[in-house]
């Protein structure tokens, strides 16, 4: 028997009887018939058909829920979630939970911000920033030739106040002076202004200058001490020298590395007050 080119189907040969006819026919009806079917597999509303592994043969792909999308799984057609299935409610918002699958991340309340949690993306409640100054350190002293004030900077907060009052000198007009704990202390990373009218560099940081029973106040901001290329700055002081009341210091000093504190000392003598630090800024 000869067949066709495409499909294989059995047709009569030229040759063949006439009384083999109908026989023939029914042959080829049927393999049209079959080859039909397995090109045409929907029984649905919606169905899609796609070719098979098997040849001359497709397969059935039903229609997918509200909302899906076509998308290609083990190399053929598949319905999958799509976003606007996966999301459900006003707010929602889409991410990843594994690789190529989308979830859905419904809306946080009023306030909440988006981190990270677990390596997903969650609503969480920000920590409540610090409201003011908060009280590091208060130290007194009494007859010292120097105070240490050490440990106080950290990475808690990113500024310190600190306030220095000397009650009383041993000394004829000492200058009360200031280092960084730690940090570069050699001469050029200082500078001084007083009374805005005279300026010198290359000295260890004069607050103030005092008389003997004489005293006097300063009030500092330390910006990012505990961090590096940072310059703090010394805000006012006053103090009495018996000759200049009211004397004015504005200070600068620029170092290269973090440090975490400083000392205070008089020129000569000794010195007595308090130190109180407050650290602000998060």
């Amino acid at each position: 028997m000869a067949t066709t080119t495409n499909y294989g189907w059995t047709t009569p040969d030229d040759t063949a009887l006439v009384k083999d006819g109908a026989a023939a026919i029914r042959t080829l009806g049927t393999s049209v018939d079959t080859t039909t079917k397995n090109l045409n597999p929907s029984t649905t509303l919606g169905d899609i058909e796609y070719r098979s592994s098997t040849s001359n043969t497709n397969t059935r792909l039903g229609i997918g829920s509200s909302g899906q999308g076509l998308t290609v799984v083990a190399g053929v057609p598949s319905w999958t979630a799509s976003a606007t299935s996966v999301l459900t409610t006003t707010g929602d918002t889409l991410y990843a939970s594994a690789a190529n699958t989308l979830a859905r991340r419904a809306i946080g309340t009023t306030g909440q911000v988006l981190t990270v949690s677990g390596g997903l993306p969650t609503w969480a409640t920000p920590s409540a920033p610090a409201s003011g100054m908060t009280l590091v350190s208060d130290t007194t002293y009494s007859g010292v030739s120097s105070q240490s004030i050490n440990s106080v900077f950290s990475a808690t907060y990113r500024n310190y106040k600190v306030f220095i009052s000397i009650i009383g000198s041993v000394a004829a007009q000492t200058q009360l002076r200031l280092r960084a704990s730690g940090a570069d202390n050699t001469s050029s990373n200082y500078m001084q202004e007083a009374d805005f009218a005279s300026r010198s560099t290359g000295t260890l940081w004069q607050l103030m200058r005092t008389d003997s029973g004489l005293g006097g106040t300063a009030i500092i901001d330390f910006v990012g001490p505990y961090e590096n290329e940072k310059t703090i700055f010394n805000n006012q002081t006053i103090g009495s020298d018996g000759t200049v009341d009211g004397q004015y210091i504005m200070g600068q000093m620029t170092v290269t590395t973090a440090y975490d504190g400083f000392t205070i000392f008089p020129q000569s003598g000794t010195i007595s007050g308090r130190v109180t630090v407050y650290g602000y800024g998060i």
